[in-house]
């Protein structure tokens, strides 16, 4: 069984501060082969979502396929999208 591609995609910033990262809203990184682009604090929360969603699991509140969560970064708060590529 083949992995489903997943990107992670920057839709919006809620904190007073640009990302120390240089993450900007629109940015997005192929998790397979550009996952090390992705600030390590926002991968650590991305993981267990994109985990749930490549083998199949669904995000409660949330339309199959995606997920939506924020940076831990209380100056920044980046808010990422997480999708399952369709091929």
């Amino acid at each position: 069984m083949s992995r489903p591609k997943i990107r992670l995609t920057v839709v919006d910033r809620l904190g007073p501060k640009g990302c120390h990262r240089g993450h900007k809203v629109g940015d997005s990184f192929d998790f397979d082969t550009e996952r090390g682009q992705v600030c390590p604090m926002v991968m650590h929360v991305a993981f267990p979502y994109i985990d749930i969603l490549r083998y199949g699991g669904r995000i409660p509140g949330q339309p199959e396929g995606t997920a939506v969560f924020c940076c831990p970064d209380v100056e920044t708060i980046n808010v990422f999208k997480v999708d399952v590529v369709e091929e």
